[in-house]
C-alpha cells in the first residue's frame, strides 16, 4: 500500500507531500498503480522547479527508490507568486491521487497534516 500525505497550512496551501511504499498490486516492474504514482508525484518535484520558478536549493527533497519513499517540501517564505504557482501544481497532484484512489482504493491512501 501506498500512504501518501499532504501538508497544508491554516489556508490550505500545501508546502510537503510524502509518498511511503509500494502499491502492491502487480509485481516490480509491472505495478501500473506504483508507476502513476510516481510518474505523478515525481512530476510535480520537477514541475515545482521549472514551472514555479523555485530555485531548486529551496525544494528539499529526499527519495529512495527500493523503499518507495518520496519526501518534498518548499519554504513557506517563498514570494506570494512562488506559492500561488506551485499550488496549482500541488493540487493538480491532489486531484491525480484523488483519482487513482477512486480507481485503485486498496492500493493507495491520502492523509493530511499541518505545516
Amino acid at each position: 500500500m501506498t500512504r501518501i500525505t499532504l501538508y497544508k497550512d491554516v489556508k490550505g496551501s500545501i508546502f510537503k507531500y510524502t509518498v511511503k511504499g509500494h502499491t502492491g498490486y502487480s509485481t516490480s516492474g509491472s505495478d501500473i498503480v506504483c508507476a502513476a504514482v510516481s510518474m505523478l508525484t515525481q512530476t510535480v518535484l520537477i514541475a515545482l522547479n521549472e514551472v514555479s520558478e523555485i530555485d531548486e536549493n529551496n525544494i528539499d527533497y529526499y527519495i529512495d527508490e527500493k523503499n518507495g519513499i518520496l519526501e518534498v517540501s518548499i519554504p513557506k517564505d517563498l514570494p506570494k507568486k512562488q506559492i500561488y504557482d506551485a499550488n496549482i501544481i500541488l493540487k493538480t497532484m491532489e486531484v491525480g491521487i484523488k483519482a487513482l484512489i477512486e480507481s485503485y482504493p486498496k492500493y493507495i491512501t491520502l492523509e493530511y497534516g499541518e505545516v
